[in-house]
């Protein structure tokens, strides 16, 4: 089962995820918060595998909220829920920590996806709009520490990162390399483990801003 945190300052959207979400058998919410400052100290307390995080809140804004849930050991997974898709607010947030976002007007089938997928340690890095989220707001600064990250790949490590980077799927991967999944799982998790990041959006990330990889490349 998996528990989930609601932090939005709209009763109404509130209302309205808990009822998708514990409408089904796999997934539960167990608290909502009305802000961040509320979101931060629930999630300590009622230790969710998942927080659906509204940026724009009282007190302590979804960004702030997103880096101490994401900061704090064994912390959960936060999940970002927006309005609109290009937005730096949902960038920074995604910095900050957050497995992926969705807008708030998709389909209840799709936020329930986006939820299993993030809960289930991956990360909403696949749609275009991520990318494209990425390439307008991503500030290249090719710090030393991330260009000797980058340098530690392998050659068909940083395949698999440019890969990553441009929304290909462990599947897409495969085909492309000519390799086994689980091949491509044990690239994808050393490509993670050798950037020191915890999941393929902070991967991607770290591709773009390192000047690894450049908006618009194809």
């Amino acid at each position: 089962m998996t528990r989930i945190l609601i932090a939005d300052d709209d009763a109404l959207v509130r209302m309205g995820l808990r009822v998708v979400l514990d409408g089904e058998d796999d997934l539960e919410v167990v608290g909502e918060a009305e802000d961040g400052r509320q979101a931060v100290d629930m999630a300590a307390e009622l230790a969710p595998d998942l927080v659906i995080m509204d940026i724009r809140m009282p007190n302590l804004d979804g960004l702030a909220a997103t880096r101490q849930i994401t900061d704090a050991e064994d912390g959960p997974r936060v999940l970002v829920l927006t309005t609109f898709e290009l937005d730096e607010y949902v960038y920074e947030a995604l910095r900050a920590g957050a497995a992926g976002f969705v807008l708030k007007r998709v389909p209840p089938a799709e936020l329930i996806e986006a939820v299993r997928v993030v809960a289930g340690g991956d990360s909403m890095v696949y749609p275009v709009a991520t990318r494209r989220l990425v390439e307008r707001f991503v500030a290249p600064a090719v710090g030393k520490e991330q260009a000797r990250a980058i340098a530690r790949l392998s050659e068909r490590e940083q395949e698999v990162l440019r890969l990553l980077a441009h929304g290909h799927s462990n599947r897409e991967m495969s085909e492309q390399l000519f390799v086994g999944m689980e091949t491509i799982k044990s690239h994808v998790g050393s490509v993670l483990m050798k950037l020191g990041v915890r999941d393929r959006t902070q991967a991607v990330i770290t591709a773009y801003e390192s000047g690894f990889i450049r908006p618009g490349e194809a």
